[in-house]
């Protein structure tokens, strides 16, 4: 692992609860989120939304005080490809096999349990 890992971090159903193309509510990312930028590692917002509802999740990390290495793009990765998938040490991301999920009664799909996402990166060295 890189001295500054690069975490890729889906958008719906990950950082909020799925209401795409609305602003899903919160799930708990926000906190996880600023420790895994305190402790060294470049978030990437990685997500299936473009134009302004891009430019809205990016603005949702802005307002919450999470800093962005990449929106989409691993800024350093033209260097040494063309390749249009986003290189990440992890990626973060509710359709992601393996990721635990929660479901409550007041949403219709399952979105990520980050107390337990937490644990994992706890376990794998990245907090």
């Amino acid at each position: 692992m890189s001295s500054q890992p690069i975490i890729a971090v889906d958008f719906d159903g990950t950082c909020v609860t799925h209401e795409y193309p609305y602003m899903g509510r919160d799930i708990g990312a926000v906190p996880v989120l600023r420790e895994l930028v305190d402790a060294g590692n470049r978030i990437i917002l990685y997500t299936m939304r473009s134009g302004r509802l891009e430019k809205s999740a990016a603005e949702w990390f802005k307002e919450n005080g999470i800093p962005l290495y990449g929106v989409n793009r691993n800024p350093d990765q033209k260097g040494w490809t063309d390749s249009p998938k986003v290189y990440a040490d992890i990626y973060i991301d509710d359709s992601a096999l393996g990721i635990p999920l929660k479901m409550t009664p007041d949403v219709s799909r399952p979105y990520v349990d980050w107390e337990r996402v937490r644990e994992l990166l706890v376990r794998e060295g990245f907090l």
